[in-house]
């Protein structure tokens, strides 16, 4: 079966401690998404970056090296948590914080109507004092291209009942 091919998953916890086992280990993978130019057009909007090769259609096929426009590095960026909360859940979390990210890379841009979907794995798992602290390799595949839109080592702290 090709890469892209793959059908959509996630894995359930019912405890925090059971994640430990999957360091290494892929956790999920989430469904196919749209980067539509309305979903650009608005990000561009609420960010005041309207720069021409993410909004302007006609402008980015004359000049742009994609063709098209394309997302904005934060935008891809800023699907990392919705995509983690769709690969994986645990149950008795009561806390969870998103501490930031270790490192991130952007191989590829995403042109606008291009499709992606987030593939999750689970890097670092520490027990900590209540809870854990544990790292997510989380990359942003697009459907028909050989390198992903983003890598983002996502770092998190959960608590747990």
């Amino acid at each position: 079966m090709k890469k892209s091919e793959e059908k959509a998953y996630s894995s359930k916890f019912k405890k925090l401690t059971e994640l430990k086992s999957f360091v290494g280990k892929e956790l999920g993978l989430t469904n196919w998404m749209q980067m539509s130019q309305k979903k650009i057009d608005a990000f561009a909007k609420i960010t005041d970056d309207t720069q021409w090769i993410h909004t302007d259609p006609e402008k980015s096929a004359l000049y742009s090296p994609y063709k098209k426009t394309v997302a904005h590095g934060f935008l891809v960026l800023s699907m990392v948590s919705r995509i983690s909360f769709n690969a994986f859940s645990i149950e008795n979390i009561v806390a969870g914080i998103n501490y930031g990210l270790d490192r991130v890379r952007f191989p590829n841009a995403t042109k606008s109507d291009s499709t992606y979907r987030g593939r999750v794995s689970l890097m670092e798992f520490t027990e900590i004092l209540g809870g854990a602290k544990y790292k997510l390799k989380i990359e942003i595949e697009i459907k028909g291209e050989g390198k992903p839109a983003c890598i983002a080592e996502f770092l998190a702290l959960a608590y747990t009942k």
